[in-house]
């Protein structure tokens, strides 16, 4: 069977990151397509449907939280922000509108690669789970179909709320959420601001199926922006 190379979709105008990226990404064994401005990298993912998008904030033609939004409208591959905007908001914004990951720049190759082969099995295995029923990470595994959940091999009895917030980390294991979203999540449009809900069931569920609930393996806080379940190696 013949391989076929990953494709990425690098849509950034600066001429030194563009080289960084596309040497790190061919060494790694990646095939690149670049785009230096908001309409020629949304034609690109059009035509080539890419299996990952990078994506600078700062276009000449286009602010890159439009952009996502315009990919997002036919596209569902991961997409990872790459921006010199370090702000909390900034990232918030950007995860809110379709973004799957943040990047600040400056960042070293280990870093983006790490943050590519998370969103890159994410998206795999959220391929498999649209017909998988059990979903398991690590020492993790819920029984969506009999909304059970084990913790190393033993149930863990959940809360209705505790059930619903996990599941939805579960099904987007390695994907940064923002407090937004999985409030809008488990407890409706109307608690979208209440992030101390988040912050006590964060607790409760670290306690629960965390090892060590004070040194997190899986239930980890983005600071200031939300938080991942951390997909294990």
């Amino acid at each position: 069977m013949t391989h076929v190379p990953i494709r990425i979709l690098v849509i950034e105008d600066e001429p030194q990151m563009q080289k960084f990226l596309d040497a790190s990404l061919t060494s790694a064994g990646y095939r690149t397509l670049e785009a230096t401005t908001g309409k020629e990298g949304l034609a690109l993912a059009h035509t080539h449907n890419p299996d990952l998008i990078l994506l600078d904030l700062g276009l000449p033609d286009a602010d890159g939280m439009d952009v996502t939004r315009g990919l997002r409208e036919f596209s569902a591959r991961p997409i990872i922000v790459i921006s010199a905007r370090g702000q909390e908001e900034d990232k918030v914004r950007a995860l809110d509108v379709g973004a799957d990951d943040y990047l600040t720049k400056p960042f070293g190759t280990n870093e983006l690669m790490a943050r590519i082969r998370v969103a890159l099995r994410h998206a795999s295995r959220s391929k498999e789970e649209s017909t998988e029923p059990v979903l398991r990470n690590g020492e993790l595994e819920i029984d969506l179909d009999k909304r059970r959940v084990l913790a190393r091999g033993d149930e863990v009895h959940l809360t209705p709320n505790e059930y619903k917030l996990l599941a939805y980390l579960m099904k987007h294991a390695g994907k940064v959420l923002t407090h937004r979203q999985l409030l809008k999540e488990v407890w409706g449009a109307a608690y979208a601001s209440q992030t101390h809900y988040l912050r006590v069931y964060m607790v409760q569920l670290r306690h629960k199926l965390e090892s060590d609930p004070a040194r997190p393996r899986y239930l980890v806080t983005e600071p200031g922006v939300g938080y991942r379940l951390k997909v294990a190696e």
